[in-house]
């Protein structure tokens, strides 16, 4: 950590393949340019070890949390260079047939500092007859995770989980000042909405946004938007990818969070509130309670 209280934080671009081994290769080698740069905190995007199109290809290639080779390859990675190494999420098998997209934080000690299940499973139909259904092959988490790292509380999320707001609200209530969304967001979806949907987490929450990302034309036919970034808490973008695989790199200085707050202090303003449907809708549509 700088005298300062700031940190270099690095997000790994990756173009994950169908070979786990050749993916966490092409990983440590940018891991370690990164923290020859000067990182002390790395982030590798979703499926890290594996971008699969269907379960077949998936299962054969996987192994349980315990036995993975991947996870071992990084933790003593995190060991040996003496920094946080965010895994932004591993392919973990759970039974024959149903995986964990699991995130993990590795402290300098090689020690697993913190587990993400993802919790949002990406089940749509987009244009031009692309499809996923995430839901067939993977378990869903059931909890949110915030972890703290030398300079903050970071909240740790993956993907598609960037398009529901209330789970970053609830991160930033339990006092997270970085939002982590390492992705493999679509060429299609990131088009339209990725820097809008950063953006905004980071604006509304106060928050720093450190999101490693998935780029470019994968072996199994699927292409991804790219385009890594770290966002400030007032929205700006302090740095960005392309769509190759590489390194971006940021200092962040936690000082910023309660400057932002301190202009927009929404994080003070919420409240609780009715919604309240015309009386001809059933009665359990016309008052639902929320939280701003």
């Amino acid at each position: 950590m700088m005298a300062d209280g700031k940190f270099k934080a690095a997000m790994i671009q990756l173009r994950s393949s169908l070979t786990p081994a050749a993916n966490v290769d092409a990983a440590v080698k940018l891991i370690g340019e990164a923290k020859s740069a000067g990182a002390q905190y790395v982030q590798t995007p979703e499926m890290t070890n594996i971008l699969a199109a269907n379960g077949e290809q998936l299962f054969a290639r996987i192994s349980d949390e315990d036995s993975d080779p991947s996870l071992a390859t990084f933790r003593e990675l995190a060991r040996t260079l003496g920094l946080y190494i965010h895994v932004g999420s591993l392919a973990i098998k759970l039974t024959s047939n149903r995986a964990a997209h699991r995130g993990f934080l590795i402290d300098p000690q090689g020690e697993i500092a913190a587990r993400y299940d993802k919790i949002h499973m990406f089940d749509v139909d987009l244009a031009g007859g692309e499809s996923y259904r995430e839901s067939n092959r993977y378990r869903p988490g059931e909890h949110a995770v915030v972890a703290d790292l030398p300079w903050g509380r970071l909240g740790i999320t993956i993907c598609y989980d960037l398009r529901f707001p209330a789970l970053y609200r609830a991160l930033a209530e339990a006092g997270a000042i970085m939002l982590a969304i390492p992705s493999s967001f679509t060429k299609q979806t990131g088009e339209a909405h990725w820097h809008v949907l950063m953006r905004a987490r980071a604006i509304e929450n106060g928050c720093f946004v450190l999101a490693a990302a998935q780029g470019g034309q994968h072996e199994h036919g699927r292409a991804t938007f790219g385009h890594s970034l770290v966002v400030d808490p007032w929205g700006r973008i302090l740095a960005e990818a392309g769509t190759e695989p590489g390194i971006i790199m940021a200092e962040i200085d936690p000082a910023e969070v309660a400057a932002a707050r301190a202009k927009i202090p929404s994080l003070q303003h919420g409240r609780r509130f009715e919604v309240l449907a015309p009386a001809a809708e059933p009665a359990h549509l016309r008052v639902i309670r929320s939280q701003s």
